[in-house]
């Protein structure tokens, strides 16, 4: 069986995906919050470690303050819905996963919908995502959305022309209606250049561990890189609206990128922190009369570590 060789790669690139595998490693890091880890940055300069130690820093000093939003819209019965777009490996899935990582997945989570399916494609477009709106006390956060039509679809030919005007004559009301409703809607696009894409997928194809992150969807997207920006100028032309505006999240430093998006977010609510009453561990209770049964020694997951 033939196999395709893998492209040569110079110095620059390289360069770029030893720090993409780094990142890689810090999203396994970034569950604990002991600073000793943090210590273990071998071939890092002074600079680039106390840079490493303040996205730590201020990531966790966010994820404190997505707790009291979480808080506060349970507290208040709020209703929000959060939109991300972006290109394929713009750094969409990173955020995302840095915005639940230590929030409720009972009051925040994530709906990623994969193609509809031939009883889906007869329903009204808006349907099957109306399906996943947040009720009093949720939040939203849809990685992508509605705008599959404005982007993958309009540019895979998916749906006709006529289909796609609709789409842009539809989403507008749609979103107004959401909004007088009580849903609050924030729309980020994050962008990313053509080179930084290119490393990204790059680094995708020669990591065995980021290889199921490849579809032949994202390859083609990386062919028509061209078809797809001129979509996205459409789209946010398009669909810009007072009542729920995109926000562009420039993207190509993952790391920047998570803390400015995660910093807006928290910046479009007028929030507060939501005082608890203090918890109070019971006394677990003792009976005489229980005899715990042993457990059969085969049930027990082998200690191999």
């Amino acid at each position: 069986m033939s196999t395709t060789p893998k492209p040569v790669l110079d110095a620059d690139m390289l360069r770029r995906l030893q720090d993409d595998a780094i990142d890689s490693y810090d999203e396994e890091l970034e569950m604990e919050v002991d600073d000793r880890l943090l210590e273990g940055t071998i071939g890092m300069s002074p600079e680039a470690r106390d840079l490493r130690r303040l996205y730590f820093r201020e990531l966790f000093r966010l994820q404190g303050e997505l707790v009291k939003l979480q808080d506060w819209v349970v507290a208040t019965g709020q209703r929000v819905v959060v939109i991300f777009e972006g290109r394929d490996a713009a750094g969409k899935g990173g955020t995302i996963k840095r915005i639940t990582q230590r929030l409720n997945p009972r009051v925040c989570r994530v709906a990623a919908l994969p193609a509809p399916n031939n009883r889906e494609k007869t329903q009204w477009y808006f349907q099957r995502y109306v399906a996943h709106l947040p009720a009093a006390g949720e939040i939203v956060l849809f990685d992508r959305s509605w705008y599959n039509r404005a982007g993958v679809e309009a540019v895979m030919g998916f749906c006709s022309d006529d289909e796609l005007e609709e789409f842009f004559r539809s989403v507008p009301e749609f979103e107004k209606m959401l909004v007088r409703s009580g849903i609050r809607i924030i729309k980020y696009w994050f962008s990313v250049s053509d080179d930084e894409q290119e490393a990204r997928f790059l680094g995708r194809i020669h990591d065995p561990l980021k290889q199921w992150k490849l579809s032949p969807m994202d390859l083609e997207s990386r062919r028509r890189w061209e078809d797809y920006t001129r979509a996205k100028e459409v789209m946010l032309d398009r669909t810009h609206i007072p009542e729920a505006p995109w926000w562009v999240v420039q993207a190509v430093d993952k790391k920047r990128s998570r803390l400015n998006c995660i910093d807006h977010l928290l910046s479009q609510f007028d929030y507060h922190e939501v005082e608890h009453s203090p918890v109070q561990l019971p006394p677990r209770e003792r009976r005489e009369d229980y005899i715990r049964l042993p457990v059969p020694a085969s049930m027990y997951v082998p200690e191999r570590y």
